[in-house]
């Protein structure tokens, strides 16, 4: 059974110009960092001109989907029918960009058949962990 899930969705990114810019981004969720959720956008895509990757709570993600969630760096709140806006907050501005709320649904959904909502806890391998500590001390 795979340990990653990886979907791509297009955003499109809200500017000053009338239309909205398409560009591509995928969601990536871990089983090994059960909690996030990871929305990257490939180097073409951002104003760097360097692939952007944004970490931020699945939980955060899927609250976006009914309320406006997020006080920090990451934002999410429905918009209109079948919309989502996430804001992306960094000390060299601010990006905006709108996701099919279906596109984020599947994404969730599978995510959650990969580890379940509330049952996070049960993928800690404590053993493992502990191993680790270990070893480096």
């Amino acid at each position: 059974m795979s340990t990653v899930i990886e979907q791509p969705v297009e955003a499109r990114l809200v500017a000053a110009a009338p239309r909205m810019q398409s560009i591509p981004a995928t969601l990536r969720y871990d089983r090994c960092d059960r909690f996030a959720v990871r929305m990257t956008f490939p180097a073409p895509a951002t104003l760097e001109g360097v692939e952007v990757c944004w970490t931020f709570a699945r939980e955060l993600l899927a609250a976006g989907l009914h309320a406006p969630e997020g006080q920090g760096d990451v934002r999410v709140r429905p918009y209109g029918y079948d919309r989502i806006v996430l804001e992306f907050h960094a000390p060299e501005g601010t990006a905006v960009v709108h996701v099919r709320a279906g596109e984020i649904r599947r994404f969730l959904e599978a995510a959650g058949e990969l580890v379940p909502v509330g049952l996070e806890h049960l993928q800690l391998d404590l053993d493992h962990h502990l191993a680790e500590l270990m070893r480096d001390a």
